[in-house]
C-alpha cells in the first residue's frame, strides 16, 4: 500500500485511468488486480489488456494514452478548488467502501480527508420532506453526531441537507457524497452549506471535477453513501425513491438498515414503513441506532467520547478536537463523575435510588446529568427509569 501523498506523475496515471471512456469501476479493479499499478496498465499492450477482459475500444483508449491531457486538466481544477485525489490504494481510502463489489477508483475530496476513516452512518430521505421529516432528520443527525458518529448524506435538498445541518449545528462531523464534481454546487441553494462542509466537514465525489449533476449519477453515488457507512437510516421516502435504493444497496452490502416510522396515510412513509416490515430497525431516538452497531464500533465511540470528555490521550488530529458537547472538550462535572462511580456495568439502578445516593444534588440537576451522560454514550437508560453504565 502506497503513501497517502502521490507524486504528480502517479496521480496523473490514476486520473488518466479514471477518465478512460467506457471503463467502469469494476473493470478498473480487475485491471489493478492483474497489473498492480495504473502505470503498468498504461504500459500494457492492447493484446494484454484484451486478455484481461477489456473490450477492444477501451483497450485502444488505454493503449493510446489519450486521457492524459484530460488528467492534467483535472489536476489544475483540483488545485483551484483545494481538492485532493484519494485513490483505491491510498491508506486514507475508506476500508468499508473498499470492500464493496465495485469501489470507485478515485475519490475527489475537499475538506477534512481524515473523516474518511471515521465510523459513519448514512442518513437519507426524500427531497420533498414533511415538516416532521425535516425535524426528525435534523434532530437524529445532531444526536448521532453528538454520540461520535460521522453523518454521511448526499447534500440534496430536503432530508440530506437537514442531516448535514443537524451534524454541523453541534460541531459534529459530516460527509457529503455528490452526484457531480466535488467543485460543483448542486443544488445551487446549498452554496452556504457546501462552503461549511468544505471547511468543517468533507465533500467527496467519484465524478471528475466539473462534472454536471446528471440524473443517472445519483443512483451510482448512492452505493458510496451506503458502502462507506456502518448503516443507513431512512427518514422519509416514496416506494421507488433514491433513499429506498440506498437502503437496498446497504442490505446487499451487508450494512444495517434503520428507518423512522411515518404516518401510514403519507406516500413519503412508504419506504421507511416497508423497510421496517422487511426487518429494518425501527428508530425512535439516537440510541436505537447506536445499540445496533457492531460491538467494535460501539466500543470505539465510547472510548472516543471518554477520551474527549476526560482529556485522556489517544485522540489526535482535527477529528479529535471536536467535543461531543460544545466544542473544546470540557471536563465532566463533579455530579457526572459521582454518577459514573455509583452506576455499575452489570446491573441497573433506579432513578429514585440514584437521587438518594448522589447527595447534595437536586432532582432536576441529576436528570440533566444523566441525559448528558447518555448523549455521551457513557450511560444507558433502561425501561422503568433505570440506568446502567455503558461498558
Amino acid at each position: 500500500m502506497q503513501s497517502p501523498v502521490l507524486s504528480r506523475e502517479e496521480e496523473l496515471h490514476w486520473l488518466a485511468l479514471r477518465l478512460v471512456p467506457g471503463l467502469g469501476a469494476r473493470t478498473s479493479g480487475k485491471l489493478l488486480d492483474r497489473f498492480r499499478t495504473p502505470q503498468a496498465i498504461f504500459r500494457a499492450s492492447r493484446t494484454e489488456l484484451e486478455a484481461a477482459g477489456v473490450s477492444g475500444s477501451v483497450a485502444q483508449s488505454i493503449a493510446s494514452g489519450t486521457t492524459f491531457e484530460d488528467a492534467v486538466a483535472q489536476q489544475e481544477k483540483m488545485a483551484e478548488a483545494g481538492a485532493v485525489a484519494v485513490t483505491l490504494s491510498d491508506p486514507r481510502y475508506p476500508q468499508r467502501l473498499r470492500e464493496i463489489f465495485d469501489p470507485p477508483l478515485v475519490l475527489f475530496a475537499r475538506g477534512r480527508v481524515e473523516l474518511l476513516q471515521a465510523i459513519s452512518l448514512a442518513v437519507v430521505g426524500t427531497r420533498r420532506p414533511t415538516p416532521y421529516g425535516l425535524a426528525v432528520a435534523e434532530r437524529l443527525s445532531s444526536d448521532l453526531a453528538h454520540a461520535g458518529l460521522t453523518i454521511v448524506s448526499g447534500m440534496a435538498r430536503g432530508i440530506d441537507s437537514a442531516a448535514h445541518k443537524g451534524a454541523l449545528a453541534i460541531g459534529g462531523d459530516t460527509v457529503a457524497v455528490l452526484g457531480c464534481g466535488a467543485d460543483v454546487i448542486y443544488p445551487s441553494e446549498n452554496r452556504k452549506l457546501a462552503a461549511d462542509l468544505a471547511v468543517k466537514g468533507l465533500i467527496i465525489s467519484e465524478f471528475p471535477m466539473g462534472a454536471v449533476a446528471f440524473p443517472q449519477n445519483f443512483p451510482i453515488r448512492n452505493r458510496i453513501i451506503a458502502g462507506m457507512s456502518v448503516g443507513v437510516l431512512v427518514v422519509e421516502g416514496a416506494q421507488y425513491s433514491g433513499s429506498a435504493i440506498t437502503a437496498r444497496l446497504a442490505m446487499e452490502q451487508g450494512r444495517e438498515v434503520f428507518a423512522v416510522p411515518g404516518n401510514i396515510t403519507s406516500k413519503l412513509s412508504w419506504a421507511p414503513n416497508l423497510l421496517i416490515k422487511q426487518g429494518a430497525r425501527l428508530v425512535q431516538d439516537w440510541n436505537d441506532v447506536v445499540a445496533e452497531l457492531p460491538v467494535e464500533s460501539r466500543r470505539h465511540l465510547i472510548d472516543r467520547g471518554r477520551q474527549r470528555i476526560l482529556g485522556e490521550p489517544g485522540e489526535t488530529g482535527e477529528a479529535g478536537q471536536a467535543s461531543l458537547l460544545t466544542g473544546a472538550g470540557p471536563e465532566l462535572s463533579s455530579t457526572a463523575r459521582r454518577v459514573l462511580e455509583i452506576l455499575p456495568v452489570d446491573a441497573s439502578v433506579h432513578l429514585d435510588d440514584l437521587i438518594e445516593k448522589v447527595e447534595d444534588t437536586s432532582t432536576s440537576e441529576l436528570i440533566a446529568t444523566l441525559f448528558e451522560l447518555e448523549m455521551l454514550g457513557l450511560v444507558k437508560q433502561m425501561p422503568g427509569k433505570n440506568f446502567v453504565k455503558v461498558w
